[in-house]
């Protein structure tokens, strides 16, 4: 009666939490509604808007350069959005995105126009009117004028060539108060004409505008200070700060404005904000779906223990959710995926569970001895799988940019999650429904002792299937390397160039041969066509392009077939960028690959275990590389992910059997060969392989029928990767493990021959 009791307290706490967590996953707390689904921030795919990288011409800028370079276009950029991000990459390189704005194509132009800064005459004699007037309600200077007109007045005493340094410095005064200022150096030029200027200045009635000498830049009175003396040194210090930050700000924004370097646009994007829309909404809806199949199968084959994997994935979805605004993670294309690739995979580790829990209630255990035993012998095959995931996931992000970047958080995010619902939430829910009287084997999925298949009796037959795969990928990249120079479809990621897509409508949609001669007539080059049916829109693959081509091409796409500038989606990659891609994908492959095959043979300290690990990750790569070729899928950025998801994945699959594996040369008599052993363990495993691909199935499927073109391209390879994980993970993993082990005991058993 007491654990009755403790039950229901505790099933009742358990959907107290999915509440909480339903809530503040759909509607935040606190005023800022925190952890809202609502204020989680989309990435430019989603949200539409301009996403560009910069590159320094000079070749090793100062950090001091590169930090004034940043602090300049975050100034611009944060004047579209307040959402803006501006980073730095590597050591010359700015990264700019600004969400959610109509004419990108116009903030595309003002990112990369020069600053300019002027120190200017608040009003000189020849001016019957200021330059600079107070705003009472604003409390700021402004320009009284136009800029162009004081320039032509000749009112310019200082531009950005004339300024050496600016630095905020402090001191303590006679009074021994602090007092905060800018310590501005001039070059010779410079020192001549500021001499003149405030010897000017300081003649006239201290604080009229005459007595004033503005900084203006970009055409904003950034500060107007009075001038007390001549100033003939070359430096001079602009007092009145109330803090240092005032002090820090101003200082950097003349540096901002005399800075000498010049900027390169090496890859831009922008994206229509109805684009982005239809994108996310397509996605979501995918997600749904998914996320009922997988509910559904749950509770179909694992009864009571599938409803609290249930409403421990109900948990896990919304506490994904809540992360994801908390630690204010932006959420792409691609992150997307990630996060219902996670909810796919965050069934395993309960299915490797349940499958336990099954065999010791078929030994004749009592329910509850056996749900302990579930967890506690599934505990080392579920962190090593999720492990060796988490790998995949940081080189990702280490290797990554943008929207990679988001993925590898999104799935990194998710395995963390899950693990934390799986090993504890699950069991608690588990305990709370036997308490409450779901105590009968029967509830539970009783699972008879079956006999082993041979499967390793059959090693040749899976090798030669695999080989047919591959070598017929192989033959049709041969065959694409004929017709078009590459060995694969290589996307803009990889070439480089310039892609614009264009939604035109239902019926509206040109021929490709049009849109040929638009570009050519428009241009003057020539274009490659691709069409999307199913979203009404054609894509132009073009050279790169420049800023003002863009805005040409753009501005004829609007007005010759009548589309709004929502519609439009265009992103243009240098030839140095894409080369650095293919580079950073083979790195991100062979890196993943080599911590994974470190990792495992630490953990079963045994060479043998590792490299017949290793061994169908490359066959999973392969498989998948021919599903490229052969279907000429466009490879790009997004295929880094999609091949180390696939890594993760597989080898989660290859160490859940490898587990068993391993636990059961433990047991091993004399009576059992290794071929026994394997077999055995590939058996006892057979269904959570096949229901773990079933569920993360459910999820990816979802995303190709439902998620669009744009991530179909994504979703297709990496759906047949996932059975080819699965298939090699069963059949090709422990094969070669066989061989090796066979291998091995032979030479132990030769004889030692005598010296």
């Amino acid at each position: 009666m007491k654990n009755k009791t403790k039950g229901w307290l505790s099933l009742l706490l358990t959907l107290v939490v999915i509440a909480a967590t339903i809530y503040i996953a759909g509607w935040g707390f606190g005023a800022k509604k925190v952890g809202s689904v609502n204020n989680i921030k989309l990435g430019l795919d989603l949200a539409g808007g301009v996403s560009v990288t910069y590159e320094t011409v000079k070749e090793n800028p100062t950090e001091q350069e590169m930090a004034d370079t940043r602090n300049k276009m975050e100034r611009r950029a944060k004047s579209y959005n307040q959402e803006a991000s501006v980073y730095q990459e590597g050591n010359n390189r700015i990264n700019i995105d600004i969400p959610d704005v109509e004419d990108a194509n116009e903030v595309l132009n003002s990112l990369g126009s020069a600053g300019v800064i002027y120190f200017i005459y608040g009003q000189s004699e020849k001016d019957t009117a200021a330059n600079v007037v107070f705003n009472s309600e604003t409390m700021k200077y402004e320009l009284a004028r136009p800029i162009e007109e004081i320039i032509a007045d000749g009112d310019v005493i200082l531009g950005g060539t004339d300024i050496k340094d600016a630095d905020p410095n402090m001191y303590q005064d006679e009074r021994g108060m602090q007092q905060y200022v800018v310590s501005l150096l001039l070059n010779d030029a410079g020192t001549s004409k500021f001499a003149a200027a405030t010897t000017y200045a300081s003649g006239k009635t201290y604080g009229s505008a005459a007595n004033m000498i503005s900084i203006i830049y970009d055409n904003e009175v950034v500060s107007s200070p009075c001038v007390n003396d001549p100033i003939l040194s070359g430096s001079a210090q602009i007092t009145g700060m109330d803090d240092f930050d005032e002090a820090s700000e101003l200082a950097t924004t003349i540096r901002i404005g005399a800075l000498p370097i010049e900027l390169t646009a090496i890859r831009a994007q922008l994206v229509g904000a109805q684009l982005g829309a239809n994108a996310l909404n397509a996605s979501l809806l995918a997600g749904i779906i998914g996320f009922a199949l997988v509910i559904i199968f749950m509770l179909v084959v694992y009864r009571v223990a599938g409803l609290a994997a249930d409403m421990a994935l109900v948990i896990y979805a919304t506490l994904f959710v809540i992360c994801l605004n908390l630690f204010e993670t932006t959420l792409t294309l691609a992150g997307i995926a990630g996060v219902l690739l996670s909810v796919g995979m965050a069934v395993d580790a309960n299915v490797i569970i349940f499958t336990r829990i099954k065999e010791e209630i078929a030994t004749g255990k009592t329910v509850a001895s056996s749900i302990k035993l579930g967890f506690d012998k599934a505990l080392s095959a579920i962190l090593d799988g999720n492990i060796t995931t988490l790998i995949a996931a940081i080189v990702l992000y280490a290797r990554g940019t943008g929207s990679i970047k988001s993925f590898a958080i999104t799935l990194g995010m998710g395995v963390v999650i899950s693990m934390f619902t799986a090993i504890f939430i699950t069991r608690f829910i588990i305990k709370a429904l036997f308490n409450i009287g779901f105590n009968k084997p029967g509830m539970y999925g009783k699972k008879p002792m079956k006999k082993a298949w041979d499967f390793i009796g059959h090693w040749k037959i899976y090798l030669a299937i695999s080989g047919i795969v591959i070598v017929a990928g192989i033959v049709g990249m041969f065959v694409s390397k004929s017709k078009t120079g590459n060995i694969l479809n290589y996307g803009l990621d990889f070439t480089g160039g310039t892609s614009t897509e264009v939604v035109f409508g239902e019926g509206k949609v040109p021929a490709n041969e049009a849109l040929e001669t638009f570009v050519q007539n428009t241009l003057g080059i020539t274009a490659e066509i691709v069409q999307v049916p199913e979203e009404y829109a054609s894509i132009m693959k073009t050279s790169e392009l420049t800023v003002d081509q863009q805005n040409t091409l753009t501005e004829a796409i609007k007005s010759t077939y009548g589309v709004a500038p929502g519609d439009i989606t265009m992103e243009s990659i240098s030839g140095t960028v894409s080369g650095e891609m293919k580079v950073n994908a083979v790195w991100a492959v062979t890196l993943a690959t080599i911590l994974m095959l470190l990792y495992i043979w630490i953990r079963f300290r045994n060479v043998g275990f590792a490299v017949s690990s290793v061994i169908p990750l490359v066959h999973d790569v392969l498989v998948t590389l021919a599903v490229y070729a052969l279907a000429k899928i466009s490879v790009g950025n997004d295929m880094i992910a999609c091949m180390l998801t696939l890594v993760g994945y597989s080898i989660n699959a290859t160490i859940v059997i490898f587990d068993r594996i391993r636990e059961g040369l433990h047991e091993k008599t004399h009576k059992e060969s290794y071929k026994d052993v394997i077999n055995n363990a590939v058996t006892q495993t057979l269904s959570r392989s096949i229901n773990t691909t079933i569920t993360t199935l459910c999820m990816i499927a979802a995303l190709v029928i439902f998620g669009g073109a744009s991530i179909r391209e994504f979703a297709v390879p990496l759906m047949v990767g996932l059975l080819s994980g699965g298939y090699s993970s069963v059949c090709i993993a422990s094969a070669f493990l066989y061989l090796f082990m066979k291998k091995k005991d032979k030479k132990e058993a030769a004889p030692v021959k005598a010296e």
